[in-house]
């Protein structure tokens, strides 16, 4: 039996907060997750849900797409 790998989006999250001098606990703060969130999605241990990837486009100034893609 074969079992499909899931697919994990890469993401520009890090990049797109370094530009804006953001820290991760701050970045955290303004999306309502905790900075161990910010740093699973970061490393692309954890994908954020729709809710939470248009909070961060929005507080980021990018599109969710800038952001995330596979």
């Amino acid at each position: 039996m074969f079992y499909k790998q899931q697919e994990v989006p890469e993401n520009a999250v890090a990049v797109a907060r370094k530009a804006r001098k953001l820290t991760q606990a701050e970045l955290a703060n303004a999306v309502g997750v905790t900075r161990q969130t910010i740093i699973a999605i970061e490393k692309g241990n954890y994908t954020p849900s729709v809710l939470l990837a248009l909070k961060l486009a929005k507080t980021l100034g990018k599109s969710v797409e800038e952001l995330f893609w596979i």
